[in-house]
């Protein structure tokens, strides 16, 4: 097991936490927001998740999300591979930008549609956005969570 050097170190630690909060995030939104927006009427669920979807493209979260996706991508760079500690990181940054992706591929596509939607008293909107978002929602975070915890394993000495 080789020692990683002080730079791999910041950017490991960095990207899982990063990491671990945006997943945090993500797992708690699927369990808890969500569930909660599905018993409203369509039209307020629609309101509150544009709201939502406003307030969490900001400095703070946009800096965990972006930052942690940077420094995963230096940690996997960084890491070596000839031993057991850098394959491990090289999969915790893997497990990262796959959330990342994800994101990207699905939710921000999702988001987007539901930003455009100017009748949202129409049911079959929230209907439409809810379920496939959720699900992509809760793998991102899972996906995130999985790789934190791996970038912080590859960690131990």
């Amino acid at each position: 097991m080789t020692t990683p050097d002080f730079f791999e170190t910041v950017a490991t630690t960095t990207a899982a936490v990063c990491a671990g909060a945006t997943g945090g995030v993500y797992v708690a939104f699927s369990a808890m927001v969500m569930p909660v927006l599905d018993r409203r009427a369509g039209s307020e669920a629609v309101g509150a998740m544009q709201r939502i979807n406003v307030l969490a493209v900001r400095p703070p979260f946009m800096g965990i999300f972006f930052g942690g996706a940077v420094a995963s991508v230096v940690a996997g760079l960084t890491a070596g591979t000839t031993d057991a500690q850098g394959l491990v990181r090289v999969a915790g940054a893997v497990l990262v930008l796959a959330s990342f992706g994800v994101t990207i591929a699905v939710n921000v596509p999702l988001n987007n549609r539901l930003a455009r939607v100017s009748d949202p008293i129409n049911p079959d909107v929230w209907r439409a956005f809810a379920g496939p978002w959720t699900r992509a929602n809760t793998v991102r975070g899972v996906l995130a969570l999985a790789g934190a915890a791996a970038l912080a394993g590859s960690l131990a000495r």
